[in-house]
């Protein structure tokens, strides 16, 4: 999922549902395919829904005259009650969609639950989807299988005040080291502005220091995954970004309770010399104080001209294995992930297409989107394809192990060690 102003919770926590629902009938693909009737979908209403209504009201329109007898009924579903209408609807058919839009780190856990339908034929057989991106094809993925399209994808990468970095004479940061010391110098000479924001809570905005020194969330596949996040490698990406809640760059008392939507309200309000941000903060950027006296480039990884690994963040739609409709689901799902409807829903919305080829040509008309396809093309990671990662995500493992250590209360070996074990503990409570 990614995080974005437009939905704020829906990148911060993931959809908690328990992760083995009951087992009701539900849970088995229905036996019928009518090829008339009504298709319900529920896509998530967004903070200005209207030209999401328009982009999907078009694709509805053009799917309802290529299938005679068909009509699609929408229903935008509030963030905030997502959680009990997805559960009741894997258990209950009657009041369950045949389409349905969900946050991308929710996949394994949805899947796990029994909610949604194996597309993996019907998606390698559409034409479209060898230009999907590899990562948010992972996306989709559990154990080899496909349950779903992807809708759009978000990646963060590195805001800078530009009329800042010239009356300081200072280049764009390219090393994580650059970037420390910068936002050091920043700080040192505008004593008033944090030199780089960053959030003890924001665990979209760490997780790129963790994979850029080698180290990684969780090993593993399926069912058997073991968490990474106390290794040599991912402490030493930890200790990297705790290092940054200091009073010469970000104070531990005003940044350790941060998320990612407080650093770039920070920025955007001209408090901060520097942020990690989405794609999908640009339009909170253009609409606050710095408008004008900013630029964006990808996050430096360690080494001088490399990119730090982004988390894929995103939304995908996906067909619920109860729909009597699954031909004419299918083939909604791909319609309304197609192509033509990815470049209108960026248009509209400013969402990143998945497919390679209509991010490029985005890119190329709008200049902003092009740090963030750098970030795309240099390699991205995803979260564990585990149905547990809810749990951890939703419990705030990560968070209260950056917290910790911000704090020091704890050392960042003891901190990432409890973390490991609250994360072994969840990968081994699944089923």
């Amino acid at each position: 999922m990614k995080l974005s102003p437009r939905l704020p919770a829906l990148l911060l926590t993931a959809l908690v549902v328990t992760a083995c629902a009951p087992q009701t009938s539900s849970n088995s693909s229905s036996d019928k395919d009518d090829k008339t009737g009504t298709l319900r979908v529920w896509l998530f209403q967004e903070v200005g829904n209207q030209p999401k209504k328009k982009v999907v009201d078009a694709a509805v329109a053009a799917f309802e005259k290529a299938h005679e007898g068909t009509k699609v009924d929408v229903e935008y579903i509030p963030i905030e009650t997502r959680a009990q209408r997805v559960k009741a609807a894997f258990n209950d058919p009657s009041s369950a969609p045949d389409v349905m839009e969900y946050g991308n780190t929710d996949t394994a856990g949805y899947v796990k639950d029994g909610g949604l339908l194996d597309v993996t034929k019907e998606f390698g057989a559409w034409n479209e989807a060898k230009d999907t991106d590899p990562t948010a094809k992972t996306s989709v993925t559990v154990d080899g299988k496909v349950y779903g399209s992807p809708f759009y994808v978000g990646v963060r990468a590195l805001y800078y005040r530009t009329d800042v970095f010239k009356e300081l004479g200072l280049q764009a940061p390219r090393t994580m080291a650059e970037l420390a010391e910068t936002a050091r110098k920043i700080r040192a000479a505008e004593p008033e502005l944090y030199g780089l924001v960053v959030g003890g809570a924001y665990t979209y905005g760490a997780m790129p220091f963790i994979w850029a020194n080698g180290g990684e969330l969780a090993t593993g596949k399926g069912g058997s995954y073991a968490s990474a996040i106390s290794g040599a490698a991912a402490r030493k990406g930890i200790k990297e970004y705790t290092s940054l809640f200091t009073d010469d760059n970000c104070p531990a008392a005003k940044c350790a309770g941060m998320g990612g939507n407080d650093t770039i309200t920070a920025f955007a309000a001209g408090k901060a010399g520097m942020a990690i941000g989405g794609d999908f903060s640009h339009t909170a950027v253009e609409a606050g104080k710095v408008k004008g006296k900013y630029a964006v480039v990808p996050l430096p990884g360690v080494s001088a001209g490399s990119i730090a690994p982004a988390f894929a963040g995103g939304n995908n739609i996906g067909v619920l294995k109860s729909t009597s409709h699954r031909t004419l689901a299918v083939q909604l799902m791909e319609q309304l992930t197609s192509k033509q409807s990815q470049a209108s829903m960026f248009d509209a919305m400013g969402f990143l297409p998945t497919f390679a080829d209509v991010r490029q040509r985005v890119a190329a008309q709008q200049p902003y989107v092009k740090p963030f396809a750098q970030t795309l093309a240099a390699g991205t990671k995803f979260v564990p394809a585990s149905p547990a990662w809810s749990q951890i995500d939703s419990s705030l493992v990560l968070p209260t192990m950056f917290q910790e250590v911000i704090s020091g209360k704890k050392s960042v070996a003891a901190a990432s060690g409890e973390a490991a074990k609250k994360m072994n503990d969840a990968f081994g409570t699944v089923g």
